[in-house]
Order: structure tokens, then C-alpha cells, then sequence
């Protein structure tokens, strides 16, 4: 396997700003594992948004569509379902068009003007992300962590851009298991708070650690309604 020379991790929405080349949206906790889970359950498309607003004009535009989204990690009033995904219905999904918007991942896609090309990140598809890489070539890859809300660093998103990046330099993280196992006690203790279960499933935190469950990876187009996403198969 062939290795890449310029390999750039960058932060946040200002990163995503900076991004150029191939560029990787991470967010770990909870968008893209999210739309893994969600292409996983047979949903036609989804299409990612970058407001509220925005997402309830596009539901109205697209029949049969289901509204899923959060700000600060609650759903969104009036939408179908928060940014969870043990609590989505696959009977609910399965066949329609998901409309989605987040504080940080959808926000990453919406500012990276600068990419070449546009994919999502996440644990659940890291080494089909890095394969996918591999057998583009790419001069200039990003690696946008979004964090919280796209303006705080997240462990989560900086393990997952770090260990893309160490599969596609041939050296791949060999402690893996237990760094995403550890990030229940550093990024993910907010799972297991009891008293905010409704808003983020302690079930929500195992889904999303499930690393290279998925030989998938999530491209992002855009057509004359907006930004659409294409799962490719490895």
C-alpha cells in the first residue's frame, strides 16, 4: 500500500474553512456514525443542512422526508428524530429521503468551499475512509475534526482523524481497542450521565465506537436542491 505525503489534520469549523484537497468531515459523536447507521437501515438518500430554516423548507419541498437533527445534542423542535442513533425506527427511515442537520458535522460540509472532493468520518467507517483515500491518491488530504459544536476540540474526532491518518501513513494504530473503549472517561462521559439519557443514550456511545463496522464511506455532491450524500461501497 502506497503512502500519502500531505496529510493535514485540522480543527474545528475555521478547519473546515482551511480544508483543501480530499477532505474528511469528522464527527464521531454522533452525525456521520449516524448517517452509517442510517444508510445501514436502507434510507434512499440523506441531505445534509446547514440550518433549521433550511430544513423545514426542504421537508416541504420533498415529499415523504423525515427531519432529523440537533442543536447542543437536543432534537430539534419539530423534527422526527435527535442525532441518535439507537433511538431511529429503521421502518420509520427505511426507503425516504433524511433531511439532516447538526451543530458540527453539517456545518463542517456547508463551510468547506476549498475541497476538491468531500467525504464524512467517522470510527464506524475509518479504515473504508483511509482505503478510499488510498485508491483516489490525492495530492492534499484534509482531516476536519469538528468537535463540539464545531467550536471545542472532541476526543473522539482527533482519535478518529489520527487513526485514519496512521492507516494511510502504514503504521496503524496498534492500541486502538482500548483508546476508543477509554473515551467513556474522556469525550464520551456525558452517555452515561443518568440524568441526560434522553438526549444522549448510553446505547448511542457503544454504536458509535463500533470501529470498521462499516466498508462504506460517505460522499458529498451537490445537485440543483443542494448538498446530497452517496454511500460508495469498498
Amino acid at each position: 500500500m502506497k503512502t500519502l505525503s500531505k496529510v493535514n489534520i485540522l480543527h474545528l469549523i475555521e478547519g473546515a474553512k482551511q480544508a483543501e484537497g480530499l477532505t474528511v468531515i469528522i464527527d464521531v459523536f454522533r452525525a456521520f456514525s449516524l448517517e452509517c447507521y442510517l444508510y445501514d437501515m436502507g434510507v434512499k438518500v440523506i441531505r445534509p443542512i446547514g440550518t433549521i430554516d433550511e430544513a423545514f423548507h426542504l421537508k416541504n419541498a420533498i415529499a415523504d422526508s423525515v427531519l432529523i437533527g440537533e442543536r447542543n445534542g437536543k432534537k430539534c423542535e419539530g423534527f422526527d428524530y435527535g442525532n441518535s442513533p439507537s433511538t431511529v425506527l429503521p421502518e420509520a427511515v427505511k426507503g425516504k429521503t433524511i433531511i439532516h442537520t447538526t451543530s458540527a458535522g453539517t456545518q463542517g460540509i456547508v463551510n468547506a468551499k476549498g475541497a476538491s472532493e468531500i467525504i464524512t468520518g467517522s470510527l464506524i467507517n475509518a479504515k473504508a475512509v483511509a482505503e478510499y483515500i488510498m485508491d483516489k491518491q490525492p495530492e492534499t488530504v484534509s482531516l476536519v475534526c469538528m468537535g463540539n459544536n464545531g467550536v471545542r476540540p472532541a476526543a473522539e474526532d482527533e482519535l478518529c482523524a489520527e487513526y485514519i491518518k496512521s492507516i494511510l501513513e502504514g503504521k496503524e494504530l496498534k492500541d486502538i481497542d482500548k483508546r476508543v473503549t477509554d473515551l467513556q472517561y474522556h469525550g464520551g462521559e456525558h452517555f452515561f450521565d443518568e440524568a441526560r439519557q434522553d438526549v444522549f443514550p448510553k446505547e448511542d456511545f457503544w454504536m458509535c465506537i463500533k470501529y470498521n463496522k462499516f466498508p462504506f464511506v460517505i460522499r458529498i455532491e451537490k445537485d440543483e436542491t443542494g448538498f446530497v450524500t452517496r454511500k460508495i461501497e469498498r
